[in-house]
C-alpha cells in the first residue's frame, strides 16, 4: 500500500508539472493572470506531492519492505537506521527522486520568494522550470521508477553500495544536488528574460543569491568528495580525474566564469551575449554530468550502473540546447552592448581573461573526459586518459589563474596606469622570489613546484595586502583593528567575500603543489615484526586480526607503529572489509595526519600464514591537509559573499511597508 501510494504521488507530481507548464502558457498568451497564479500555485504544490513520494520510498527502507525491487537493492534488515535513511540516494531511482525532490524544493522558493518583484518574468520562469521538471519526474515514474515491485519477496536485501556507507558519502551527494539544482534557477530567469524581452540586469539581480548558494553547495560537494576519495577509496589521492569528478566539475567552473562576468554586465552594461552564453552552458553541463553519472555512457568508479536513461537525456539536453540558443538568437540586438573596452589593462578585461583561462580549463576537462566515447567512435575502440595527461594540460593555466587571481584586484574600472600597476606589484614579486630562494636553500629544487610556490606567495601577498589596505583606512576613522576588519567585511561582503575565496583556493594550491609534486609512495610484503622506511618515517608491523562487523561485515584489521626520526607517534590499524551478502570488498587506510603531511597507510593483502605476512601500501603525502584547510576558508568565503547586507534588508523592508500602505 506504501509504495502504491508513493507511486501515485509522484505520478500527480507528473501531471501537475505538465498542467503548470500549459496554464502559464495559456495565462501569458491570453493575458489572463489567474491562469498564470494557478500555474504558480502548481509548480509549488509539486513540492509536497515530491516530499511525499520520497517519504514514502524512505518508509518503505525503514519498514524493510523488500518487495520494492529499490529497497531490496539498497537496504538490508541489520543495515542501521540512518544509513536507511541515506539509502534513498544510495541508487539510481532513489538518488533520481531525490534530485527532483531538491529541485522542487529551489522551485517553490523561488516561485515564493521573486513573484512580486519579477512578475513580468514569471509566467516565462514557470514554462521554463516546469520543462526540467517534466522531464526528471518523467523519467523518475517512468524510466526508474522507485516503486517498482518484485515478483518474489526476498528474506533480505543486498544492503547498501560499501563505497557510500562512508560519512562523506552521507553528505557529499546532496551538496552535488542542491548545487546541479539550484542553478537550474539563474538559467529559468535568464531564459525568461530572453522571452520577455527584458535583458536588462533585473534577471541577474533577481538570481545573484541563488547561483551564490547553489554555487556554494556544488563546491562543497567538491571538497566533500575529494576527502570521501581519500579515506575511502584506498589509493592515497584525492581527486583522481575520473568522469563523474570531472561531471561536477565542469559545471562548477562554468559557474564561476559566470558569477565573474557578471559582475561587469552590473558595473558596465557590458557582456550581455556572453553572461546568457555562460548561463545556458552551466545549465547544459548540470544535465550533462547527470547524464554522464547515471548512463553509464564512460566508465567510472562513482557512477550508477548501465541504464537505458542515457539517450533520454540526451535528447533532452539537445532540446533544452536548441530552445536556449532560439531565444538568445531572436534577441540577439537586444543583448548587443554600445559599451566597449576601453583598455586591454582594465578590471573588465581582467574579469575577461579570467573567464578566458576557466574556460579553457573546462574545454580540456570536457575533451580528456569525453576522449573515450570520441575514440570509439573514430576508432571502434575506447581510449583511456591517465591524470598526468591532465595534469600537463590544465597545469599551466592553474598556474595563470592564480597569478591573475592576485592581479585582477589591483586593477581599475575603464583604464588602468601600467606605472602604477608595476609599482603595486614590484614588492610582491620580491617578496615571492625570496620565498622561492630560501626554498632553493633547504633543497626544494622541482622547478615546478617553485613556479606554483612563487606564484601562490605573490597572489597571496596581493589579496592580503587588499585586506590591509581596507581594514587600515578604517582604522585611520578610530576603529580598532579588530572592529575595522569586522566592519570592513560586514560593509562589503561581496568584495571581501570573494577575496577570501581568492585565499581558499591560494592556501589549497599549496596543499595541491605538495602532494602532487612530493608525493612519496611504496608498497611492501612484511613479517610480523618488520618495519620499512619512508621519508623521516619507520613503520612497524605488529599484527593482523580478522573479526565479524556489524551487519554482514567481516573486518581484517593490521595493527601498526609508526616512528617519526625513532620517536613513537602512533598507532595505526588499516583494514579491509568484505560485505560477505554481495562479496563486495573495501579497503579503508588509516592516516597519521600533521599540519605539515599525512603519512597514510593501506592493508592491500593479509597472508594468515604462521609468519603472518601482509602486504602495506603507504604513501607519505606532504601538506595535503592544506587542501581541505583551504576548503573550509573557500566556504567561509562564499557564506560572507552571500550573505544579505544589512542595509539593502532594511531599504527592501522600508519600500515593502510603504507599498503596502499605499495599497491600504
Amino acid at each position: 500500500m506504501i509504495p502504491d501510494l508513493g507511486y501515485i504521488s509522484l505520478l500527480l507530481a507528473f501531471v501537475t508539472a505538465i498542467y503548470a507548464a500549459v496554464a502559464a502558457w495559456y495565462g501569458k498568451s491570453h493575458d489572463d493572470e489567474r491562469w498564470v497564479m494557478s500555474a504558480r500555485n502548481a509548480t509549488i504544490a509539486v513540492l509536497p506531492l515530491v516530499f511525499l513520494s520520497a517519504a514514502l520510498l524512505v518508509t518503505s527502507i525503514v519498514r524493510n519492505d523488500f518487495s520494492v525491487e529499490y529497497v531490496w537493492r539498497v537496504s538490508s534488515i541489520e543495515m542501521p537506521t540512518y544509513l536507511k535513511f541515506t539509502s534513498l540516494w544510495g541508487g539510481q531511482a532513489g538518488s533520481l527522486l531525490f534530485w527532483n525532490l531538491l529541485l522542487a524544493t529551489f522551485t517553490a522558493a523561488a516561485m515564493f520568494r521573486k513573484w512580486r518583484e519579477q512578475k513580468e518574468l514569471m509566467p516565462y520562469a514557470l514554462i521554463v522550470i516546469s520543462l526540467t521538471q517534466i522531464f526528471f519526474l518523467g523519467i523518475s515514474a517512468f524510466v526508474e521508477n522507485p516503486f517498482t515491485r518484485l515478483a518474489m519477496v526476498p528474506a533480505d536485501g543486498n544492503g547498501l553500495n560499501p563505497l557510500l556507507r562512508h560519512p562523506g558519502m552521507i553528505i557529499h551527494p546532496p551538496m552535488l544536488y542542491l548545487g546541479f539544482t539550484g542553478f537550474v534557477i539563474p538559467y529559468t530567469f535568464a531564459i525568461a528574460a530572453l522571452m520577455a524581452g527584458k535583458v536588462d540586469d533585473s534577471w541577474i539581480k533577481t538570481t545573484r543569491r541563488w547561483t551564490l548558494v547553489a554555487w556554494l553547495f556544488l563546491s562543497m560537494g567538491l571538497v566533500l568528495g575529494g576527502r570521501w576519495a581519500y579515506d575511502v577509496l584506498g589509493w592515497g589521492g584525492y581527486w583522481g580525474w575520473d568522469p563523474v569528478e570531472n561531471a561536477s566539475l565542469m559545471p562548477w567552473l562554468a559557474g564561476t566564469a559566470f558569477l565573474h562576468s557578471v559582475m561587469i554586465q552590473e558595473k558596465r552594461n557590458m557582456f550581455k551575449m556572453w553572461n546568457m552564453f555562460l548561463v545556458i552552458l552551466t545549465y547544459s553541463l548540470v544535465v550533462y554530468g547527470t547524464f554522464i553519472v547515471r548512463s553509464g555512457v564512460i566508465s567510472s568508479v562513482h557512477s550508477f550502473a548501465q541504464s537505458a536513461i542515457g539517450p533520454l537525456f540526451f535528447g533532452f539536453i539537445a532540446f533544452m540546447f536548441v530552445f536556449s540558443v532560439y531565444w538568445v538568437n531572436k534577441r540577439r540586438d537586444m543583448l548587443a552592448t554600445k559599451n566597449r573596452l576601453n583598455s586591454l589593462l582594465s578590471r573588465e578585461a581582467a574579469f575577461l581573461y579570467n573567464n578566458f583561462l576557466i574556460l579553457a580549463i573546462l574545454a580540456v576537462v570536457f575533451f580528456l573526459t569525453n576522449y573515450p566515447i570520441l575514440s570509439e567512435l573514430v576508432t571502434g575502440e575506447k581510449g583511456f586518459v591517465g591524470p598526468p595527461v591532465y595534469e600537463q594540460a590544465l597545469g599551466p593555466l592553474f598556474l595563470l589563474l592564480v597569478l591573475l587571481m592576485g592581479v585582477a584586484p589591483l586593477t581599475m574600472w575603464y583604464r588602468s596606469s601600467l606605472k602604477r600597476l608595476g609599482k603595486a606589484i614590484l614588492w610582491p614579486i620580491v617578496a615571492a622570489t625570496v620565498t622561492v630562494v630560501v626554498l632553493i636553500v633547504f633543497n626544494i629544487r622541482n622547478w615546478a613546484a617553485l613556479l606554483g610556490f612563487w606564484a601562490v606567495v605573490f597572489s597571496t601577498i596581493l589579496t592580503l595586502v587588499e585586506f590591509w589596505k581596507g581594514t587600515s583606512a578604517r582604522m585611520k576613522r578610530g576603529e580598532s583593528l579588530p572592529i575595522a576588519f569586522s566592519n570592513l567585511l560586514a560593509r562589503n561582503r561581496r568584495r571581501y567575500g570573494g577575496y577570501w575565496i581568492h585565499m581558499g583556493v591560494l592556501v589549497m594550491a599549496i596543499g595541491i603543489i605538495g602532494v602532487e609534486v612530493y608525493q612519496e609512495e611504496t608498497q611492501i610484503r612484511l613479517d610480523s615484526g618488520e618495519s620499512v622506511s619512508i621519508g623521516r618515517y619507520e613503520m612497524v608491523f605488529n599484527e593482523v586480526t580478522r573479526y565479524p562487523g556489524p551487519d554482514d561485515l567481516l573486518i581484517t584489521e593490521a595493527n601498526v607503529d609508526v616512528f617519526d626520526n625513532g620517536r613513537f607517534v602512533k598507532t595505526l590499524t588499516p583494514r579491509t572489509e568484505l560485505y560477505t551478502r554481495t562479496g563486495q570488498p573495501m579497503t579503508i587506510p588509516d592516516i597519521r595526519g600533521t599540519i605539515a603531511e599525512d603519512f597514510y597507510v593501506i592493508l592491500v593483502n593479509w597472508e594468515p600464514t604462521s609468519a603472518n605476512q601482509a602486504t602495506f601500501r603507504i604513501f607519505l603525502n606532504p601538506l595535503v591537509n592544506w587542501i581541505w584547510a583551504g576548503g573550509i576558508i573557500f566556504v567561509l568565503g562564499t557564506l560572507i559573499a552571500a550573505w544579505p547586507d544589512k542595509q539593502k534588508v532594511a531599504v527592501v523592508s522600508r519600500s515593502r511597508r510603504v507599498a503596502v500602505g499605499a495599497a491600504d
